[in-house]
């Protein structure tokens, strides 16, 4: 090997082991409304890997209302009591709270919730409303990205190809510091200023059936 090329490949090799090193230090570190899904947390990653920042998710919605699904999928109290985005298309309860809420979820610090066994059916009555099929471009969005990427691992098993997770979900991620640590307040749907309300549509709620 001449000297020319011993330099080019210990170049290449420093290059190489940089780009690792720094790979490996980022990897756990994700930046919220960055984009780069490949260092998403695993809680909001789903089988499908698609997912959408909330601006993306409304402009989507936006340009093809008819063919774009958006689907709230967090509990009846959460939209009533945190409000909704104003364009949804309905509201399907991924999971809900069991009646009284008796059991606690030491885990996550809040009353345990409980998956909805008619999920996949109400998407599937909500499409069928809007003359949509499994090949439809679907659209979840729960709390902060981590039921809707389960929810879409759910509808990835019954058959539906387009379905995406809005990773930051409707009321964002904690912040970790100052004024506003511990609280919902980084980024999601309501911290980045699109239309919501708390005016509830009961044609687009959901009630077991």
């Amino acid at each position: 090997m001449t000297i020319e090329k011993s330099r080019i490949f210990l170049s290449g090799l420093c290059l190489a082991f940089c780009a690792a090193a720094h790979a490996a230090a980022h990897a756990a570190d994700w930046v919220p409304g960055s984009e780069d899904w490949a260092n998403l947390p695993e809680i909001k990653r789903s089988k499908a890997a698609l997912y959408l920042t909330p601006a993306l998710a409304y402009d989507m919605k936006r340009q093809k209302p008819e063919q774009v699904a958006l689907f709230d999928i967090r509990t009846r109290a959460e939209a009533m009591y945190v409000g909704w985005p104003g364009n949804a298309d309905a509201l399907v309860p991924f999971a809900e709270h069991p009646p009284a809420m008796a059991d606690w979820d030491d885990k996550r610090h809040m009353y345990k919730l409980e998956q909805n066994p008619d999920f996949v059916l109400e998407i599937e009555r909500r499409l069928a409303q809007m003359k949509l099929d499994k090949s439809a471009v679907i659209i979840l969005i729960c709390r902060s990205g981590d039921r809707s990427s389960k929810a879409a691992d759910r509808l990835l098993a019954a058959g539906y190809s387009k379905v995406y997770s809005v990773a930051e979900g409707f009321e964002g991620d904690m912040a970790k510091e100052g004024p506003y640590a511990d609280q919902r307040a980084v980024n999601g749907w309501k911290n980045t200023g699109l239309p919501w309300t708390y005016k509830l549509d009961k044609t687009k709620m959901y009630f077991p059936r």
